[in-house]
């Protein structure tokens, strides 16, 4: 395989002209960020606030000509708005070396037209968090939010069978996808553009390049809130989505017992290395009550959730039962929130998303910092 070089990737994008000022954007310092390994070429360019999406041709000449360069794999180029230090502060210098990290307010990465951007989590998989990424996002939208979910499990996505949406998302102008939708809200999965028995056998690399591409390729139009379906675990998906956006928050999904709790421990820990707020964590699976006889038995314990995020300091947003119904629905593409709205399971989804808003809602504003990855 053709090795593409730091050197290579830099003369390419002293090709790519900013209109607004006239000079390449490798002369002019807008360039930070820059990675490049095994063919994938990921970096940021950096343009004034006031630009914001004005800029995209800039980053779209950018990607056409890495691209064009032998033994490029995939490119992703993100718009950063580069944000004034405080007084006082010296200006943070540019890099292009590997796990090149901006500190907390320096730049803020966008994603035009969406509001907030909140991570549904957990430490490990089997714990019901796409059931209850998909719930909270339907309740958020009965709530009246205008809602978008991004499917970020890669290798596992359940989307649009959970939503029941079928088909190819399609793309009027050759470069950015339309999301598909169902029951109000916007969605995009990598379940929409493979088959769903196809393996990802992908490394870290593409898997972030995927990511990138998801949240910036797609016309997501105006959104209160981009809910994202987190891969389970601590690996690099969620730390490119920590880099890449600022995230508003991130709730913590888990069932009661130990084990689980342990992980969703180090989810919660990760995030918070990464200077993303915890919006709470929910107990999934909580308890299960007998359809036939109503006699109450908590399979998995109960309340373990509850207790570690009074030993974190962290809210406790609610618990779902392990209920039938609930597992049905989702199977069915009819989640329960909006098959059943008027079944307690569907309220206390909407119970949590109506927490989640008024947590983020006052977060939302220009002024939220991207967070700090800090490398060790």
């Amino acid at each position: 395989m053709v090795q593409v070089s730091e050197a290579q990737v830099l003369d390419a994008l002293k090709s790519v002209i900013d209109p607004e000022r006239g000079r390449d954007i490798v002369g002019l310092g807008m360039l930070s960020g820059l990675v490049v390994r095994d063919g994938h070429v990921a970096f940021s360019i950096e343009v004034d606030p006031k630009r914001g999406a004005q800029a995209e041709p800039v980053r779209h000449a950018a990607e056409k000509a890495v691209e064009a360069i032998p033994g490029v794999l995939s490119v992703t180029a993100v718009l950063t708005a580069h944000r004034a230090a405080p007084a006082g502060q010296a200006a943070p210098q540019q890099g292009h070396g590997h796990g090149h990290a901006h500190g907390a307010g320096e730049q803020k990465a966008m994603v035009p037209g969406v509001k907030a951007i909140v991570a549904v989590a957990s430490g490990k998989g089997g714990v019901g968090k796409s059931t209850t990424a998909v719930n909270l996002a339907l309740g958020l939208a009965a709530n009246g939010q205008r809602v978008g979910l991004l499917d970020a499990d890669i290798y596992g996505p359940s989307m649009p069978r959970m939503l029941g949406i079928a088909g190819r998302p399609g793309s009027p102008d050759g470069r950015r996808l339309e999301p598909m939708e169902n029951y109000g809200i916007k969605v995009m999965s990598m379940g929409f553009l493979v088959a769903e028995d196809t393996p990802m056998i992908w490394r870290g690399p593409m898997v972030m390049s995927a990511l990138q591409q998801m949240l910036r390729d797609v016309n997501w139009g105006e959104l209160d809130v981009l809910v994202v379906d987190m891969p389970p675990g601590t690996g690099d998906a969620q730390l490119t989505m920590a880099q890449s956006v600022p995230l508003a928050g991130a709730v913590i999904v888990s069932t009661p017992q130990d084990i689980a709790l342990l992980d969703a421990r180090k989810g919660l820990n990760m995030f918070r290395r990464v200077d993303v707020p915890v919006l709470g964590i929910v107990e999934n699976m909580s308890y299960f009550c007998c359809p036939n006889c109503g006699h109450r038995t908590d399979i998995f314990s109960h309340g373990g959730a509850k207790r570690e995020a009074e030993q974190l300091g962290m809210e406790f947003l609610g618990e779902i039962p392990l209920h039938l119904s609930i597992r049905e629905t989702s199977d069915q593409g009819q989640p329960i929130v909006v098959s059943q709205p008027d079944s307690e399971h569907a309220k206390a989804y909407r119970r949590i998303a109506a927490r989640v808003w008024e947590k983020i809602s006052g977060a939302t504003g220009p002024s939220r910092a991207a967070p700090r990855i800090v490398v060790q």
